[in-house]
């Protein structure tokens, strides 16, 4: 397994747009956050949320092909849970569809960052600091808000034993404590 300071090497090397790094970090933190309330492995945790996007640009016309490319970069480099976990982010079009705790936590953290992050951006002071659950929650419910955001990806926190409030909590609360790295 590569390093953190590698694979953001890696990162940097496949992503040019800040907003798509800043993104990664988010998710690399909130899976370390997960890891540890489920007594996982916080290291490879965080690494996968790092790397889950590394591929984004270059799918952009072609959305199939995310995980698929990612595996491919990843080859020999990860752990075959990492690269899976990377896939089944894209389950919709990749070979692996999720089954493992660290498959659902992905993805259910990458579409809380979405939400959390939109949330932050229709705010009066647009600064994650200023956010709480609550309103959070209430986004959440309201699918006319940000209605690209696919709510049940959130939700399979739940299949992890994690309760869709605690896991956005968890989310919120990490996304506050690297606001400045993340630019929220």
């Amino acid at each position: 397994m590569i390093s953190r300071e590698q694979a953001v090497t890696l990162i940097k090397k496949y992503l040019k747009d800040v907003d798509n790094i800043r993104f990664a970090v988010a998710v690399e933190v909130i899976l370390g956050k997960i890891a540890v309330r489920l007594e996982r492995d916080e290291k490879l945790w965080e690494i996968t949320g790092l790397l889950h996007n590394i591929d984004y640009e270059y799918c952009a016309i072609n959305p199939e092909q995310r995980g698929v490319l990612a595996a491919q970069l990843l080859d020999g480099l990860m752990p075959e849970p990492v690269v899976n976990a990377i896939k089944a982010n894209n389950y919709m079009h990749s070979d692996y569809i999720p089954t493992t705790s660290l498959d659902k936590s992905l993805i259910s953290a990458v579409a809380s960052v979405q939400l959390i992050k939109a949330v932050t951006k229709n705010s009066a002071s647009k600064k994650i600091s200023d956010i709480e659950l609550p309103e959070i929650m209430i986004k959440f419910h309201d699918t006319s808000f940000a209605p690209m955001i696919n709510r049940s990806r959130i939700g399979l926190c739940e299949d992890v034993g994690i309760d869709i409030d605690t896991f956005l909590e968890i989310c919120l609360e990490a996304m506050k404590e690297i606001s400045d790295k993340i630019g929220l």
